[in-house]
This record gives C-alpha cells, structure tokens and sequence, in this order.
C-alpha cells in the first residue's frame, strides 16, 4: 500500500507549496479592504482558478483516477498538464493517493480520512485537520505499482510527472506575465503574481482539501455508499461539481456528481462539451438503472 517516503528535498518543498500561497491567502484581506486588487487581477485570478479546478476535477480525478470517459491524446495531455498547473502534486501521486482513499474510505489505510481517530469532538477535530491538510504533510508515499500501472505504462504521463516543477513555475509566473503585458506595468505583473498566482493557488488548495474533510463529515446523503461521504451544497460551484460526493462515493465512475435537479456540476458539463467536440467517448453518465441501485430507500 505505501511505497517508501517523499525525499527530504521533496517534502521541504511541500512544505513551502501549502505554507507560501496559505500566508498570501491571508495578506488578500487586507490587500482587498484597502488597495492592491484590480479587475485585471481578479479576471485572471478567475481564469486560471477555473482552468486549475477543472484540470482537477475533469483531469485529475474523473478521467485519470476513475475512467469515467476515455479521451483522445491531446486531451488526456491537456487535462494531465491543467491538473499539475493546480499544484496538489504530480499526476502519478495524486491519482495513486485518491484511487487509496477510495479503496480504503473511512476505514484505516485510507491517507485522508477525517474518522480515523474516533468520534468524540477532540477526536474529530484532530480527525478534521488531519482530512484537510495533516495528511499532505505525511512523507510516506501511496505504492504507485499497486495503484497506478495503468498511468505508470503511459510514457506521455510519466513525463507530465517529471515536469511538475517547471510546471508549478509556469503556473506561477504566467500570470504575472499576462497581468504585465495587459497593464503594461511592473505593478501590474506583480499585483497578478500575488492574485492570480499565490492567492489563487491557496484559495483552490482549500476547496480541494475541503471535499476530504467537510464532505465526509457533514451534509445529505441520499445515495448509499459504504463510507460518510455526503454532498455539501455550498461546495458545489467552487469545486465544479465535486462537493456532491456522496453521490461519487456511491457510484465513482459517474462522469456526473451533480444528479438532481438543481445540482449545478461544471465538471460534468465540461465533459458533455468533449463528448460533443469528439474529444472524449464512453462516458459514463448517470441511467434510470444506475441510480436505482445506489438511491436509498425512504423509510
């Protein structure tokens, strides 16, 4: 199940990727209530959250960790380079980690459970830090051999995994480029350096992280599933889709999360655009009969 332990140059850089962009978080508000935050900053701030999240949730976790679509090569190449422009980590350990976390949901060897240490509040709050951020912070490594052989055989991913720190670069450095050419101003880089680059970063950092700890500890659960996940509607927009993880838990290779009416899942459009375009084929969507299977009865 685990591999060995993350390099201490690795885990140092960590480090810095979770403490930096959380510190730049912190310094938004007061930035905001006074000055340093332009239209410019916070239209590419969005762009790049939106490219970022997406690369996430369509990337990352629908199509790499779980199959949900199969996608042609230029597509699975742009989802695996969207994915590490969010900074959670090369594509090989991410996936390797969540494909863990579903085999082990709730239970010991899952890396991000928020139950793991028991009920009581002092044991949830520990359990909450831990799902959150704590187990990032944790240098053993998920087996990739037992996890991800299908990934590890792709040699256009294993190369996407080497390139994560030049990518990391360019998720940091293109916005300041892009808010200094459109400002034509040193100011300008900068300003989008901190929102579109570090804030940006941190501010999706946490909605991801939320899914591990908020949508396995509170919200509905409509859909059975052998775990505490729940769907957690005020999630739902800024994780595109992800916070309806109940339904994901009860049925993971769905393409869509969001299954009811008024259940906005971004992701889930996204990928229906694909289908559309030819990109992308097999998708699993939701049918009559796969959701009579996972819907609980009422009783």
């Amino acid at each position: 199940m685990l591999a060995g332990r993350r390099p201490l140059p690795a885990h140092v850089t960590v480090y810095v990727f979770v403490i930096v962009p959380f510190l730049a978080l912190l310094a938004a508000v007061p930035l905001v209530w006074g000055w340093g935050v332009s239209w410019v900053d916070l239209l590419l701030a969005a762009g790049w959250y939106t490219l970022t999240c997406l690369g996430t949730t369509a990337g990352y976790h629908r199509y790499f960790t779980h199959g949900s679509y199969k996608a042609k090569r230029g597509l699975r190449l742009g989802l695996a380079v969207a994915g590490s422009l969010a900074v959670q980590g090369p594509i090989l350990h991410w996936v390797a980690d969540h494909r863990r976390h579903h085999a082990f949901a709730d239970k010991e060897g899952d890396p991000h459970s928020p139950w793991l240490f028991g009920t009581s509040p002092a044991a949830l709050a520990r359990g909450f830090w831990h799902a959150h951020l704590g187990w990032i912070l944790d240098r053993d490594l998920t087996d990739q051999e037992r996890f991800v052989p299908d990934l590890l055989a792709d040699r256009d991913l294993r190369l996407v995994h080497r390139l994560f720190g030049p990518l990391t670069i360019v998720t940091l450095l293109a916005p300041a480029l892009m808010g200094g050419l459109i400002t034509w101003s040193w100011a300008g880089a900068l300003t989008a350096f901190f929102w579109a680059g570090l804030v940006r970063i941190a501010f999706l950092h946490h909605v991801t992280w939320s899914v591990n700890s908020v949508c396995h500890m509170i919200g509905d659960r409509p859909f059975t599933a052998r775990d505490k996940s729940a769907n957690f509607w005020p999630l739902a927009i800024l994780s595109m889709g992800e916070a309806w993880h109940n339904l994901h838990h009860a049925d993971p290779k769905q393409a869509r999360h969001g299954v009811r009416p008024g259940q906005i899942d971004i992701s889930a459009r996204l990928i229906w655009i694909f289908e559309k375009l030819g990109w992308a084929y097999d998708v699993n969507w939701p049918t009559p009969e796969r959701m009579a299977r996972i819907t609980r009865v009422a009783a």
